[in-house]
C-alpha cells in the first residue's frame, strides 16, 4: 500500500491532488507547526487585472504569542472581510470560464460562512475538490493520532528538525501499514533515503509535471490553485492531470 502526506493547504495547487490521486491513503498532516511563509493560508489565482497575471488570496490568521502553534490550532482573523474579498476575486476572474456555473455555488456558500479555524476551511475545500475531481483516495488527519514526530514542542527542542522529518514519515508508514511512501519532489532535499531502506520501505518521488490546458487568460501560467483547472476544464480535470505525464 502507498501513502502520501502533506500539510492541509488553502486552495491547493494541482501537484497536491496529483499525489493524492496516486496514493491509497493521503494524510493531511495538521499537527505540524504552522508556517506563515508556506501555502497553508494562501494561494494564487489567475487574473488579467495586473502585470503579474495572478494574485494572492491570503486568509488572515491570528498571531500566537507563544511563537509557535500547530496547524490545527490556527485561528482565522475575521476582523477584515477577507472572505468577501476572496469570493469577489474568484467571481470576477472566473465568471466567464466554461464551468464556473457548475462549481461557483459551493464557493459562494463557502465564503458566506464565518470560519473560525483555518484547518476546517482548508479541509472543506480539499474534500470538495477531491470529490469533484473524482479522486477515491482515503483522507486521514494526523491530528486524530498520537504522532510524536514534529509536533510544535518537538520543533522547538529538536537539534535538527529538517532531518527529523524522515522519522515522522516512517512513523506514518508504520501506523498505516504502508510499504511505500510517495513524496513530493521537494522531499529530495531533506529525506534520508537510508532510513527507508533500514525500515524496508519503498520511497518514491513524485514525477508530477504541470499540465497545460485552456486557460481564461493568456499566456498560460502554472502553479495556481486547482480551482483554475476546475473552472476551465470541469469534469475532465483529473484526466488533464493524468495525461500530462505517464500517470501509471
Amino acid at each position: 500500500m502507498t501513502i502520501s502526506a502533506h500539510q492541509p493547504e488553502y486552495l491547493p495547487y494541482l501537484g497536491f491532488f496529483y499525489k493524492m490521486a496516486k496514493a491509497d491513503e493521503f494524510i493531511l498532516v495538521d499537527h505540524l507547526q504552522f508556517s506563515r511563509k508556506g501555502f497553508q493560508n494562501r494561494n494564487r489565482i489567475r487574473t488579467n487585472s495586473n502585470s503579474q497575471g495572478w494574485v494572492w488570496l491570503t486568509v488572515p490568521v491570528l498571531a500566537n504569542k507563544k511563537g509557535y502553534q500547530k496547524i490545527n490550532e490556527v485561528q482565522i482573523d475575521n476582523s477584515t472581510p477577507w472572505a468577501k474579498h476572496h469570493w469577489q476575486l474568484i467571481y470576477f476572474n472566473y465568471k466567464r470560464t466554461p464551468f464556473f456555473d457548475k462549481y461557483s455555488g459551493f464557493f459562494e456558500k463557502l465564503y458566506s460562512k464565518k470560519w473560525q479555524k483555518l484547518v476546517d476551511l482548508n479541509e472543506t475545500i480539499i474534500q470538495y475538490i477531491k470529490r469533484e475531481l473524482g479522486i477515491k483516495t482515503t483522507l486521514i488527519k494526523s491530528s486524530d493520532y498520537d504522532f510524536k514526530g514534529l509536533n510544535a514542542r518537538f520543533i522547538r527542542e529538536a537539534k535538527n528538525p529538517v532531518l527529523e522529518r524522515t522519522d515522522l514519515i516512517i512513523e506514518l508508514c508504520k501506523e498505516f501499514k504502508a510499504n511505500s511512501y510517495l513524496s513530493g519532489s521537494g522531499g529530495k532535499s531533506y529525506i534520508e533515503i537510508e532510513k527507508f531502506k533500514d525500515n524496508n520501505l519503498k520511497l518514491v518521488f513524485s514525477d508530477f509535471k504541470h499540465p497545460i490546458y485552456p486557460q481564461r487568460f493568456e499566456p498560460f501560467m502554472e502553479n495556481l490553485s486547482a480551482i483554475d483547472l476546475l473552472f476551465n476544464e470541469g469534469p475532465k480535470s483529473l484526466e488533464v492531470i493524468k495525461k500530462s505525464i505517464d500517470y501509471l
